[in-house]
């Protein structure tokens, strides 16, 4: 249907591709360790909208402009990588309010990893997704393999291979949140291990964002 072929291998190849690590899956298991399942979904969510746009952009041919436009490629690409770089030292800052020794315990547990609301970390998950260039030419290189050069509609078949990619991408986006949030509560993560964990986190994610501020266009 639509031209498109070998949907089988397109979803087996689409799933090893989403359990990859990167930027998005540690957001998901960082706001899943440190505020639950819900958080993590929230990333997942986000991360599912940018990548839809990634997808429609590829379809209609806007993607098609970073892969041939090193100018155009280097703005976002720079963008994104200041973004999880901006989101890195937000982690890498969290820490414990002043005070005595006395109080201290008690103010690890107050403070330890600060909440942040679904709807920011929504915007959290959709932008690292959205603005990292790699996504896009992703989605170029990948797609049109199971696309008959013949095809009556490749935007079409484009939007529908992409749309499954997505939806199998979000079931292990979804998975992987309950997973972490579940193997938090198992190993009862204190609240200033949490701190930890969000400051190791923000680490990897100042690794990724110079990794791909160093990102060359292929």
């Amino acid at each position: 249907m639509f031209g498109i072929h070998d949907l089988t291998l397109f979803i087996i190849s689409g799933l090893l591709l989403n359990i990859m690590p990167g930027p998005d899956s540690l957001l998901i298991m960082t706001r899943s360790a440190t505020q639950g399942w819900r958080a993590g979904s929230a990333a997942a969510l986000g991360i599912g909208a940018g990548t839809m746009v990634h997808i429609f952009a590829a379809a209609l041919g806007l993607s098609a402009v970073l892969s041939t436009s090193a100018a155009a490629f280097t703005v976002v690409k720079w963008i994104g990588a200041a973004y999880i770089v901006y989101m890195g030292v937000g982690m890498l800052r969290a820490k414990l309010r002043d005070g005595s020794a006395a109080d201290a315990d008690a103010d690890v547990v107050a403070r330890a990893a600060q909440p942040l609301a679904w709807r920011k970390i929504f915007f959290q998950g959709f932008l690292t997704n959205v603005l990292n260039p790699k996504v896009a030419l992703f989605f170029l290189a990948f797609v049109p393999q199971f696309i008959a050069a013949d095809s009556s509609n490749k935007p079409l078949a484009f939007i529908i291979l992409g749309a499954i990619f997505n939806f199998n991408g979000m079931l292990y986006c979804h998975g992987l949140a309950l997973f972490t949030a579940f193997a938090s509560t198992r190993l009862n993560i204190k609240p200033l291990v949490s701190l930890w964990l969000n400051r190791t986190m923000g680490g990897l994610f100042l690794a990724l964002g110079v990794r791909l501020a160093l990102s060359e266009q292929r």
